[in-house]
């Protein structure tokens, strides 16, 4: 499923036209991203927790080289999956 299965999926379960549809999709995306940026995490009970890793820098080798390089610090996001979607699941 891709971004606008879902918006057509939504739409049709709920009633909404597809512009609305639209809206709701990327108002949750923007919810989530923003809560993320703040370093917050989103726990949505049943469904899973979005949350952010934090990697420290650490010395790699280029593959074509072989030879060693800086890896930089990162932040990462992270998704946990909930019980009730890995029962659905399986």
């Amino acid at each position: 499923m891709n971004k606008n299965d879902l918006i057509s999926a939504v739409a049709d379960s709920s009633g909404l036209t597809r512009s609305d549809a639209t809206k709701a999709v990327e108002g949750v995306f923007e919810a989530i991203t923003g809560s993320l940026k703040k370093g917050d995490e989103v726990r949505l009970v049943g469904f899973g927790t979005f949350s952010v890793a934090k990697r420290k820098a650490s010395t790699g080798r280029n593959p074509r080289t072989g030879e060693p390089m800086e890896i930089k610090a990162s932040s990462q996001p992270k998704f946990k999956a909930g019980k009730g979607l890995k029962d659905s699941v399986n």
